[in-house]
């Protein structure tokens, strides 16, 4: 069987990969490497203009090593994985019809497979370098578990993009035993014959059709109060991601902000230099023109002086 790296191997250049493919990569990339890997893929969407894939990056949530486990179990054993989701539905089926005897044959092959399973994901882990503790390992079991138990559960796993690991129901029995024998019936009263056997498989019949309504019933609302619960935690994800984007947003705003400050900044002690300079050019001109001045006004002065001589030796001859 051909497995895809636990690493998270890369499909095209970190500029061109889709959303969905980075998103993959990333949930099959070992959780102490998540953020970096997160980041780098990020900042290459926005270098190339994607924003928005930049945004839907970096709003992905770093998966608990159990559920990094899972993903890489869904991803790397595609052949194994099909067949414990058709193993769930089978089961899920059985236990709706309260089939005793597909409940016997399936809960045995769950137990077993959700072992094998929960072994090979440990497997993978340690192949990829991280060993799974006993309490990872647990929860590997339990979200397998969920998977039988609950259609949306398994379309979660199947999609490789867990976060954290799933709980099964408490309502989905967590291993099924051989129906219990019936309490025997009281011996008949003496009636005409055949009546009494057939009161008696009717009575059967209804006690059955009983208890199965009952379980029906029940089964409905403990998947009402999972969508309800699912409901809510899809809101939460969606707040939390909006706010993340949000946050970029602001922190992006902030960034350029503190740009446009700095180039202010710059054009301000820039000018400043120019008006000291051109402060300075202006002292020495008006010194320069004081200067003149008095030079014109002494020259002038000399002229007067000069003129009025001429005028007296004039008279004087």
């Amino acid at each position: 069987m051909r497995r895809r790296s636990g690493q998270g191997g890369k499909t095209g250049t970190a500029g061109t990969d889709s959303v969905e493919a980075v998103l993959d990569e990333l949930y099959t990339t070992p959780p102490s490497d998540f953020v970096s890997r997160r980041e780098e893929r990020a900042a290459a969407a926005r270098t190339d203009g994607r924003k928005e894939d930049a945004r839907l990056i970096h709003a992905a949530r770093r998966p608990t090593l159990a559920a990094w486990a899972a993903n890489l179990l869904a991803r790397s054993e595609p052949e194994e994985s099909r067949r414990f989701l058709e193993l769930g539905q089978s089961l899920r089926e059985a236990h709706r019809t309260l089939d005793a005897a597909g409940l016997r044959e399936l809960s045995a092959q769950r137990r077993r497979i959700v072992t094998a399973l929960s072994r090979q994901a440990a497997h993978l882990a340690d192949e990829a370098g991280h060993r799974l503790s006993q309490g990872a390992q647990r929860e590997v079991e339990s979200t397998l578990s969920a998977v039988l138990a609950d259609r949306d559960a398994a379309d979660r796993w199947s999609g490789g993009r867990l976060e954290a690991a799933l709980t099964p129901p408490s309502e989905f029995p967590s291993d099924t035993s051989p129906a219990a024998p019936a309490t025997p019936a009281p011996a008949p009263r003496e009636e005409p014959a055949g009546t009494g056997a057939k009161d008696e498989l009717a009575e059967r019949r209804r006690k059955r059709q009983e208890d199965l309504d009952r379980a029906e019933q029940e089964a409905e609302r403990a998947a009402e109060r999972l969508r309800d619960a699912q409901a809510r935690q899809a809101d939460a994800e969606t707040l939390l991601r909006r706010t993340d984007g949000e946050h970029d947003r602001a922190r992006e705003a902030v960034a350029s902000a503190e740009d446009e400050l700095r180039t202010a900044r710059e054009d301000l002690d820039r000018t400043g230099r120019e008006r000291r300079d051109a402060e300075e050019a202006a002292r020495t001109a008006r010194k320069a023109a004081t200067g003149a001045e008095r030079e014109a006004r002494t020259a002038a002065r000399r002229v007067d002086r000069l003129v009025a001589r001429a005028g007296q030796r004039g008279t004087a001859d």
